[in-house]
C-alpha cells in the first residue's frame, strides 16, 4: 500500500474536503496513509470511526493513520489516546496543504479552536474522485446552537463562500464532466450572511444557473425552511435545472419539542413551507431528518413527528435515535429509555418506508431523466433510486421511463 487512502464518514461536506485532502496530501508526497474523516453528528459516528481505525490499523500496520473532520476537532484527545493514530488535524487545518508537508516538528495532534476561523474559502477542486455527481462547499459552520447539536463546535461559526468563487468552483466540475452538482453546507439556507450586502440563498442559485449554462442539474443538500426567502422559492419552483427534491431540517414535529431542541420553526410552519411549494411545484418531493426519543418526548409527543410525516408527505426520511452528545443543554435533560427509543425510531423508519413505496408505485409510466452513477444504478431528478439493465456511461443523464417499482428503488428501461 503506497497510495493514500481515505475513509469519509457524515456529511457531504467531509466528501468535498476528502478530495482537497486528497490533492494536499498527494503534493505533499504522503505516501502509506489511511486518512480518516471522522463526523460527530452521533455517538454511533464517532464509535464507528474508532472501529474503523482499528481495523485499518490490523490490515495495514506500518501504514500511518491521520484522523482528522468533526470527531477529531471537538474531541482530539481521544484520538491522540489512540496507539494506532499517528496524527490529529483539526477542520481548519486539514484544508491546509502546509498541514501535509513531511517533517519531524509537525505536531501530532494539530488542532486550533475552530471559532477563530472567520472565512469559508476552500481550495478549488477539479473533479470528485468516483463520483459522478460532485459537492460543492458553500457555506461552513453554524451560528445557532440547537440543544442537541455538537457540530457548530465541530465546525466554528457560519461562514460563506463568495458569489464568484462558488461559480468557479461549480464551473470547473461541470468543464470536467458533473452534470449534477449539490451545493452543500452545515447550515445551507444561511449562507451569504456574513458576506458583503448580505446576499441570499436564491441569489447564489440564480447566478450559478445563469453563468454556468452547461450545468444540467442543481440540488440543495439540506434546507431550513424558516430561513427560506421569497427569492429561494421562485428559484426552486421555477428553474427545472433545480432538482424537485428537498430535504428538510425538520428533527421533530411537536412545538414543544422543537422548543426544547431550540429549533426556530414550528411543526405549522412546516406544515404550510411543505403546501406552499407544492403548490408553485407540483411534482416537488420533500425529505427530512428525523430525530426519535430527544429528552422529554411523550408518546404524544411521538405522534405528532409521526403524524407530520403524513401532513408534509415526506418521502425520504433521515431517522435519528437521540444519542447525547457531550456537554450539550440536551444531554442534562430527563432522558427517554433507550428501549423506547429504539421502538420509536422503528416506527418512524417504518413509516417512512410505506411512504416511500407509495412514491415509487406512483411513478411507474412516468419518463424521468435519470443520471446513472454506476453500472445498472442512477437517480431520478426526485432523488429516487433506479435500476436498469442497459449500459450506459457513468455520468450521463438519460430520459427514460419507469417500467416498475419495488419498496425501494424503480426500474427503469430506455
Amino acid at each position: 500500500m503506497n497510495e493514500v487512502q481515505i475513509e469519509t464518514f457524515g456529511c457531504r461536506l467531509n466528501t468535498f474536503e476528502s478530495e482537497i485532502m486528497r490533492g494536499h496530501a498527494r503534493q505533499a508526497g504522503v505516501e502509506r496513509a489511511v486518512i480518516f474523516n471522522t463526523c460527530a453528528v452521533t455517538a454511533e459516528a464517532t464509535r464507528q470511526a474508532r472501529q474503523a481505525i482499528r481495523k485499518a490499523h490490523k490490515q495495514n500496520p506500518s501504514a500511518q493513520i491521520i484522523v482528522t473532520g468533526c470527531a477529531a476537532q471537538t474531541d482530539p484527545e481521544m484520538f491522540a489516546a489512540m496507539p494506532e493514530v499517528s496524527r490529529v488535524l483539526g477542520n481548519a487545518e486539514k484544508l491546509q496543504a502546509s498541514a501535509w508537508l513531511p517533517g519531524s516538528n509537525r505536531p501530532r495532534v494539530d488542532v486550533s479552536d475552530i471559532m477563530l476561523v472567520k472565512e469559508n474559502r476552500p481550495p478549488m477542486i477539479d473533479r470528485l474522485t468516483a463520483r459522478t455527481r460532485a459537492f460543492v462547499q458553500v457555506q461552513n459552520g453554524c451560528d445557532h446552537r440547537c440543544t442537541f447539536c455538537i457540530i457548530p463546535f465541530g465546525r466554528g461559526n457560519s461562514r460563506s463562500v463568495p458569489i464568484v468563487a462558488a461559480v468557479e468552483q461549480v464551473r470547473r466540475l461541470v468543464a470536467d464532466g458533473h452534470n449534477e452538482i449539490v451545493l452543500s453546507g452545515v447550515d445551507l439556507t444561511s449562507w451569504g450572511a456574513d458576506l458583503e450586502d448580505a446576499p441570499k440563498l436564491g441569489r447564489l442559485l440564480a447566478r450559478i444557473l445563469i453563468e454556468v449554462p452547461a450545468l444540467k442539474r442543481l440540488r440543495l443538500s439540506s434546507i431550513d425552511s424558516i430561513e427560506v426567502d421569497d427569492e429561494l422559492v421562485e428559484v426552486i419552483t421555477g428553474e427545472p435545472r433545480v432538482m424537485p427534491h428537498l430535504h428538510l431540517s425538520l428533527q421533530h414535529g411537536d412545538n414543544m419539542i422543537l422548543k426544547r431542541m431550540k429549533r426556530r420553526h414550528s411543526r405549522e410552519h412546516t406544515i404550510a413551507f411543505c403546501h406552499g411549494l407544492r403548490a408553485k411545484r407540483s411534482d416537488i418531493v420533500f425529505g427530512a431528518d428525523i430525530i426519535a426519543g430527544f429528552p422529554t418526548e411523550t408518546e404524544e409527543m411521538f405522534e405528532n413527528s409521526l403524524r407530520i410525516i403524513d401532513e408534509c408527505d415526506l418521502t425520504f426520511l433521515h431517522v435519528f435515535p437521540y444519542s447525547p452528545r457531550g456537554a450539550t443543554p440536551a444531554a442534562k435533560m430527563p432522558p427517554v429509555s433507550g428501549e423506547v427509543i429504539k421502538r420509536r425510531a422503528a416506527v418512524l423508519r417504518a413509516r417512512g418506508e410505506i411512504r416511500l413505496q407509495n412514491f415509487l408505485k406512483a411513478e411507474v409510466g412516468m419518463r424521468r431523466e435519470v443520471l446513472v452513477e454506476a453500472a445498472g444504478l442512477g437517480r431520478t431528478e426526485h432523488f429516487a433510486l433506479a435500476k436498469f439493465d442497459a449500459a450506459l456511461a457513468p455520468g450521463a443523464v438519460i430520459n427514460m421511463k419507469v417500467l416498475s417499482a419495488s419498496a425501494s428503488h424503480l426500474h427503469v428501461g430506455m
